[in-house]
């Protein structure tokens, strides 16, 4: 069943039966990315897969444009630690009752809490991911909970190893976006759905994650971004496309004169690909420009995390320091996204650090 060594030089030893039951809690939009190929593999395998989703940024919106059965379990209780506390227990409370009688054989998440210990309190093995090593509070949760860590290989062990991940920490090449965009081709649909003119430049904008305890405090860089773009519109004729990541964002920004608010869950990988320009105060959405090749600057102000110190030090992502520095014109290339630049690889390797505690006894 696990046709190749997995990426930190594992080789299954015994193989389960291909007719497992894999449990999947998505509980934030990137994960829905991260996940999907994962679930393609899974199945095609012959596993049975049920998804449980919190209702939470786009989420839910993603799992219905991807068509993903899920059974949607929990909100967002806001961002004081005390409300992501309660959030916590009583979610993960909802789910245990959720899979009490479904007998999974593992249960898999990226970053989420809430499953890892639901499937502890169940004694089902269960597998944690995630591409940031600086979010302390949810890493001294799944790392002690979980039997395997899946985290990219640039991430030393040792920034790990105090949150309890030593001996289960299952390293892989490159970025977790390279694995779920290898299948991805951009569809131009996204530009006139969204009444965009790509003769005129184009730029991907995604705001601070505010809810997030690693990032807690206003992002005056953003803010003059925002404001950067706002006078490019009228000036150069820039089309600025704002993704907020909650609705009193949405709210604040939607009708502000030259940026596009998109009411709905979009195709934001095709927007990403055929943009001039991605900004991010986040980390997925950086890291998916670069693995399609657009040009892209962070305004992160929190701690950074080594898969962007490297990035970075590769001059692969850029620093905003300045919104003087943005170059917002049209940027030279061929088709979007299409040239033999971007690396692709094989989401299976995740699929095999992921199945690890229960096909590497």
């Amino acid at each position: 069943m696990l046709p190749r060594v997995a990426g930190n030089g594992l080789r299954p030893r015994q193989v389960r039966s291909p007719e497992m039951r894999v449990w999947i809690d998505l509980t934030n939009s990137p994960h829905v990315l991260v996940m999907r190929p994962v679930i393609k593999v899974l199945e095609e395998d012959g596993h049975e897969v049920q998804v449980t989703a919190r209702d939470f940024a786009q989420t839910l919106g993603l799992l219905e444009r991807f068509q993903i059965p899920h059974t949607t379990i929990g909100h967002h209780r806001g961002e004081r630690l005390g409300a992501k506390a309660v959030g916590l227990a009583a979610r993960s409370a909802a789910l245990t009752r959720w899979a009490l009688r479904r007998r999974f054989d593992i249960a898999l998440g990226h970053g989420s809490n809430d499953v890892t210990v639901a499937a502890f309190a169940l004694r089902i093995p269960s597998s944690t991911m995630f591409d940031y090593e600086w979010a302390t509070v949810q890493h001294n949760v799944n790392c002690r909970l979980a039997k395997a860590v899946v985290v990219p290989e640039a991430i030393p062990a040792k920034r790990l190893e105090r949150y309890g991940a030593k001996g289960k920490i299952r390293a892989y090449e490159g970025l977790k976006e390279e694995y779920y965009l290898a299948d991805f081709e951009p569809n131009a649909a996204v530009l006139p759905g969204l009444a965009i003119d790509p003769q005129r430049p184009i730029v991907v904008v995604r705001t601070p994650p505010e809810v997030s305890l690693y990032h807690r405090f206003e992002n005056d860089l953003f803010a003059q971004v925002l404001e950067r773009l706002r006078r490019a519109a009228n000036e150069q004729g820039v089309q600025s496309v704002v993704l907020p990541r909650t609705a009193s964002q949405r709210a604040e920004l939607t009708g502000v004169q030259g940026f596009t608010v998109p009411e709905r869950a979009i195709d934001a990988q095709s927007l990403i690909a055929y943009a001039d320009l991605v900004i991010s105060a986040g980390g997925t959405m950086n890291r998916e420009a670069v693995a399609l090749g657009t040009p892209v600057y962070t305004t992160f102000e929190g701690r950074p995390g080594a898969v962007d110190e490297r990035l970075i030090a590769e001059q692969r992502m850029r620093r905003l320091e300045d919104p003087a520095q943005l170059d917002l014109g049209k940027r030279p290339r061929g088709e979007a996204a299409a040239d033999g630049s971007r690396i692709k690889r094989d989401p299976r390797m995740l699929v095999d650090l992921l199945l690890s505690p229960v096909q590497f006894p």
